[in-house]
Order: C-alpha cells, then sequence, then structure tokens
C-alpha cells in the first residue's frame, strides 16, 4: 500500500473509555503510518464523564493527526457515529467501538480488500467473547433482526467496518441509539452498496460495562426496531437522503466550541 492509495478517516466512538481509548488511537494510526496510507483519526467523545478527553490531548503531541469531536451530553451511539461520519474527510472511512473488544489493526485485512468493486468491508466476530447471556441474546437479536430486515451480512451487530464515504454521504442515516447498525446495513443493501465479509478477533472487555444491557435502552430499542421495520420493510422507505454535514466545530487541539447536532 503506498501513499497513491486511497486516503482513511478511522474513528472511534468514546465514552468513559479513559482505560482504552489512547491505545487504540496510537495503534490504528501505527498500523496506517507503516502502511504508508494518507488518513486521520477521530475520536468522537459522547459526553464522557471521565478524563477521555484530557487524555485523548495529551495525546495529540504524538499523534498529530488525532482529532476530537466533543459532545456536551451523551447523544447515544447513533449519535456517536453520526458525528463521526459528519467530519471523515477521507474516501473511505473506518470504524470501531473505544472500549477494546476490537483490535483496530485489523483493519489490515480490511483494507487488502478495498477495491473499485467495493462499498464496504464487514467484519464477523469469529468468536464472542462477552459473558454467555449476552452471547446468547446477541445471536437472537442478530437472527432477529436479519430475518425482518434482510439484511446482507453475518454479523449484523460487528462493529468493526470499513466503508466508502460517497455511500455514506448518499445514504441518510438518521437514528441516535444502537439500531443504527441496523439501519445503516438495511439502507446501504437498498442502495446497491457491494460487501466484502471478513473475521475478526472479539475480546473480553477489562473496563467498565456495555451501556446497552439496560432496561431503558433497551425498550427504547425495541420501540426504534419496530418503528424502524415499519418505515424500511413495512412502508419500503428509501434509503437516500441529503448528505451528512458536520455542525458545530472542533480546532486541532481539540479545545474548540462543542460540536452540534451530529
Amino acid at each position: 500500500m503506498t501513499t497513491g492509495s486511497p486516503g482513511i478517516t478511522a474513528f472511534f466512538p468514546c465514552y468513559d473509555d479513559a482505560p482504552t481509548i489512547g491505545g487504540l488511537v496510537e495503534r490504528v494510526a501505527g498500523v496506517l503510518e507503516e502502511l504508508g496510507i494518507d488518513y486521520e483519526v477521530i475520536v468522537v467523545d459522547d459526553g464522557s464523564s471521565d478524563d477521555s478527553v484530557a487524555r485523548l490531548r495529551s495525546l495529540q503531541e504524538r499523534v498529530p493527526r488525532l482529532r476530537i469531536v466533543e459532545h456536551g451530553t451523551n447523544r447515544g451511539y447513533g449519535g456517536a457515529l453520526l458525528s463521526g461520519f459528519a467530519h471523515a474527510t477521507r474516501e473511505w472511512v473506518f470504524y470501531t467501538d473505544g472500549d477494546g473488544q476490537y483490535d483496530p489493526a485489523e483493519i489490515r485485512g480490511m483494507i487488502a480488500c478495498m477495491g473499485d468493486d467495493v462499498d464496504i468491508v464487514q467484519g464477523w466476530k469469529m468468536r464472542r467473547n462477552d459473558p454467555w447471556p449476552r452471547r446468547l441474546i446477541g445471536r437472537l437479536y442478530h437472527h432477529g433482526v436479519r430475518l425482518l430486515f434482510a439484511l446482507p451480512v453475518r454479523d449484523t451487530d460487528c462493529d468493526f467496518r470499513l466503508i466508502r464515504r460517497s455511500l455514506v454521504e448518499r445514504v441518510h442515516l438518521e437514528h441516535s441509539s444502537g439500531v443504527i447498525c441496523v439501519e445503516m446495513l438495511r439502507k446501504f443493501g437498498s442502495a446497491g452498496a457491494r460487501f466484502v465479509e471478513v473475521p475478526v478477533h472479539h475480546y473480553p472487555r477489562m473496563h467498565g460495562r456495555s451501556q446497552f444491557f439496560r432496561f431503558s435502552r433497551v425498550a427504547r430499542s425495541l420501540g426504534d426496531l419496530a418503528g424502524l421495520w415499519i418505515s424500511l420493510v413495512l412502508l419500503g422507505g428509501g434509503a437516500r437522503g441529503p448528505a451528512l454535514e458536520a455542525s458545530g466545530s472542533d480546532r486541532p487541539g481539540g479545545e474548540g466550541p462543542r460540536t452540534g447536532a451530529g
């Protein structure tokens, strides 16, 4: 891979991920530097209450291509993804979670799959390293949404993706909760996106805990899924819409005004 290769924006949604986020940024930056790719790294801090932002600012001296987008309040997983997509500037956009359950260095395998006939490289977990109740719920959720939404991938909730930015710009995404992954895959498929799937490792969560498995979030997600199914499947809602726009501003030092709605 040479400097003439397509550029990549690598971004991480971050919510109270101070113990892991810095190492993930350095790891992905190191791989992209080694491969000679034009890149930028963005972290979308979604209203963290820990010192995630402070750690990231101290990291910018070592990773000068790091930009920080701050949300003054927590907007949810989908809201963080929307901000990351809106601020991306390179031809391809890679994202994965900031909690360290995926190794961003595995982007190597995804880069090898980039090509003119590919729009999205989608990861699938070879083995899910979570407690058994979450594994069970995850499998039920995956099979349920894959059937209901006719999704074109084998692992709906594997948040390890490399996406052509022009695809994101021509598909209107709107959900701020975790169901954005279902919305994204359904709309990408409806827009004629060409998928390639690659296996990735999934590691145990070493810090914090998932924000999803709370009654209020589960109830909201079920409601969002029902509305999404009615809109996209029952009513055949279109995938196309206005391009994402970044609102607000963020300076390279990450200390500018906080961004507006993603």
